[in-house]
C-alpha cells in the first residue's frame, strides 16, 4: 500500500514537473522599457508585475537603452522565442515601432503601448496599427496647451515675463510635439519672452548643465517651464546657483513624481503634469489579461482621466488630497 501511494505521488509530482514548463510559458508577459533605468519605466513596471501576479500572470521587462533601432530589435528577437503569451511596451519611437508591433499583432500575440500612442498621428489614442490591443496614454497636445496656458496665467501681470523650456529629447516625436505646442501658446501672449530652449534628456544632471548654460544669456527668469519633473531637479540646482529665490518663480513640470509632489506641497515648484506610471501599468497588463482570456477589451485608455487625481496637479489639489505621494521617485 505504502509503495503503491509513494508511486501515485512520484507520478502526480512528474506530471507537475513537466507540464510547468508550458504553464510558465503561456503566463509570461514581455515588458519592453524605453530605458529599464529610467524611474518612470521603472513604475510603470511596477503596476505591470502587481497587476500580473493579482491576474495569476508572470511579467519580464526588457531594457530599450532610449534606443529606438535596439528596442525594434529586442521586440522582434522576444517574439520569434516563443516564449510570451503578451506584450506591453513603452515605445522610444512611436512612429518607427509600428512595424515591429505589426509583426507581434499578425503572429497573434495582444500588445499594449504605454504613454505614447503607437503610429504616425501623435495626439490620438485611437489605435492606428490595427489589431493592437489598447492605448493607455495622454493625448501630448491637450497636456502641453494646460501647461503652457498654465504658464500664461503666472504672467499675466508680467511684462516680459521670461520663460525658460527644458524639453526631453528635440529628437523624439513627442517631445518635439510638446515643444511646439509649449511655442504655439505662449506666442499668443505677447508679454511673454521665450529665452532659451534646453533639452534635459530626462536626467536632472543633464538639466542642470542646460540650465547653467541657458543663464549665462537669459536673465531676470520668471518661469520654468518643463515636460519632466526630472529637468525641474536639475533647473532648481542651477537657479539657487544664479541667486534666485525659487519659490518666487513658476515652475511646472510633468510626471507627478513624488520628489514634484513633495516641491508643490513645500510651495517650492507650482504645479506638475501627472502621467501616473503605475496606474498605467496595471490598466495596460489589465487589457492584455483580458485580450488573452477573450474578455472584453478598452482600446483607447485616457490617463488624463483615469488617474487618482486629476491630471494637471497643483497645491490646491493636493491639499485636498494629503495622502497622495506620487507613483514614482523621478
Amino acid at each position: 500500500m505504502t509503495r503503491s501511494i509513494s508511486f501515485v505521488l512520484a507520478a502526480a509530482a512528474l506530471a507537475l514537473a513537466l507540464a510547468a514548463p508550458a504553464m510558465a510559458q503561456s503566463k509570461k508577459i514581455a515588458v519592453f522599457a524605453a530605458s529599464s533605468q529610467n524611474g518612470f519605466n521603472q513604475a510603470a513596471f511596477e503596476g505591470v508585475e502587481e497587476k500580473a501576479t493579482e491576474l495569476g500572470y508572470e511579467a519580464e521587462i526588457y531594457d530599450g537603452k532610449f534606443d529606438a533601432v535596439h528596442q525594434y530589435s529586442q521586440i522582434e528577437d522576444v517574439l520569434a522565442s516563443g516564449r510570451f503569451e503578451g506584450m506591453i511596451v513603452l515605445p522610444n519611437d512611436p512612429v518607427g515601432i509600428s512595424g515591429a508591433v505589426e509583426q507581434v499583432v499578425e503572429a497573434g500575440v495582444p500588445i499594449a503601448t504605454l504613454l505614447f500612442p503607437i503610429g504616425p498621428e501623435l495626439n490620438t489614442l485611437e489605435p492606428q496599427v490595427q489589431g493592437i490591443t489598447a492605448t493607455v496614454a495622454s493625448p501630448p497636445v491637450d497636456g502641453a496647451t494646460w501647461q503652457a496656458e498654465a504658464a500664461a496665467a503666472h504672467c499675466a501681470d508680467k511684462d516680459p515675463c521670461n520663460v525658460i523650456i527644458i524639453i526631453g529629447f528635440k529628437t523624439f516625436p513627442f517631445d518635439n510635439l510638446r515643444l511646439e505646442t509649449f511655442e504655439k501658446v505662449l506666442a499668443g501672449y505677447p508679454n511673454i519672452k521665450i529665452v532659451g530652449v534646453g533639452e534635459g534628456w530626462y536626467s536632472p544632471d543633464t538639466s542642470l548643465k542646460a540650465m547653467q548654460d541657458m543663464l549665462q544669456a537669459a536673465k531676470d527668469v520668471h518661469v520654468v517651464l518643463s515636460n519632466a519633473d526630472q529637468h525641474l531637479v536639475g533647473a532648481e540646482i542651477a537657479l539657487e546657483a544664479e541667486g534666485y529665490n525659487v519659490a518666487d518663480l513658476y515652475l511646472i513640470g510633468g510626471g507627478a513624481a513624488a520628489i514634484s509632489i513633495e516641491a508643490i506641497r513645500e510651495g517650492r515648484w507650482d504645479a506638475t503634469l501627472a502621467y501616473f506610471p503605475k496606474t498605467m501599468g496595471s490598466l495596460g497588463m489589465e487589457q492584455i489579461a483580458n485580450a488573452i482570456e477573450g474578455k472584453p477589451v478598452t482600446n483607447a485608455i485616457n490617463m488624463d482621466v483615469s488617474g487618482p487625481l486629476r491630471a494637471m496637479i497643483d497645491k490646491a489639489i493636493l491639499d485636498a488630497n494629503p495622502d497622495f505621494k506620487g507613483e514614482w521617485e523621478q
